[in-house]
This record gives structure tokens, C-alpha cells and sequence, in this order.
């Protein structure tokens, strides 16, 4: 039986002003990823990268009042400094569908790089409109590590 994706996605770009190398670089090292992947107030508790296609990736996420959310995944297609694809998908019972996000890193000239993100196959739409304002919220702190 074939699997059936859903065709609700979502796409983001962002310019930050660095090189294409090194944004790649603060979406791949886990030391990097504990500074940016978790939206607003929330931290990052844990960052595990094994960086090959096939490799796993694991992020631990907690909030001011104590609450953790784990995020698990597999690296799909990598090409530095230029693409990554990985499946997403939160380890609860509440979300338990799997995901695939495409980012692209484009250079725009000298330390200049415009990052395109394809967040794809949610089950809703509300699922979705979740993770713009996620994917946001992380984004906004990316520059402070990578400018």
C-alpha cells in the first residue's frame, strides 16, 4: 500500500549576513543548533547531529515552565553548504506524524545568504500554521549566532 503524503506546507526564507558555510554550519553542529532550535523562551536541552544521509538527529526543547518537547528525525540528502533534507517529527502522542523539511542555502554575494525553508506533509492545517510561527520564533534567533 502506498504511503500518501499530505500537501499542506509551509515556506519560509531569510537573509542573514553571513556565508552560505557558515549558516550551513549553525544547522548541522549540535553545539550550534542548542543556541537557535527552539522558538521564543524555549531552550535547548539536548542536541544530538549524526551528519550522513541515513544519520539520526535529536533535540530536546524545554520551556520556562518545565515542559519538554523532543524532536527526532533522519538526514535524508546533504550537500554543504548548499542543501539538507530530514524528516521531522515530535516524540508525543499528540503529534505523532512524520514530516520533511528542505532548507537551502543560497549565496547572495560576500557573506550574504538566503536560507529557504520547505516544511511539508502536514495532516492539518492547524498543524502547520503551528510550526510557521516555530520555525519563526527559531529563525528570529539565528542571526545572533551567525552575524
Amino acid at each position: 500500500m502506498a504511503k500518501s503524503h499530505s500537501t499542506v506546507s509551509l515556506r519560509l526564507t531569510r537573509i542573514f549576513e553571513a556565508s552560505r558555510e557558515r549558516v550551513f554550519r549553525a544547522w548541522t553542529r549540535p553545539e550550534e543548533l542548542r543556541h537557535w532550535l527552539a522558538p521564543g523562551a524555549l531552550t535547548v536541552e539536548l542536541a544530538e547531529v549524526d551528519l550522513r544521509p541515513g544519520g539520526r538527529y535529536r533535540v530536546h526543547m524545554r520551556d520556562p515552565g518545565g515542559i519538554e518537547y523532543r524532536l527526532v528525525g533522519a538526514y535524508e540528502e546533504i550537500q554543504p553548504p548548499r542543501r539538507l533534507v530530514f524528516s521531522w517529527q515530535w516524540a508525543s502522542e499528540e503529534m505523532p506524524v512524520e514530516t520533511r523539511v528542505t532548507v537551502e542555502f543560497r549565496e547572495l554575494g560576500p557573506g550574504r545568504t538566503e536560507v529557504a525553508l520547505l516544511h511539508e506533509r502536514f495532516p492539518t492545517d492547524a498543524m502547520c500554521a503551528m510550526h510557521v510561527k516555530g520555525w519563526n520564533g527559531c529563525l528570529d534567533k539565528l542571526p545572533a549566532l551567525v552575524e
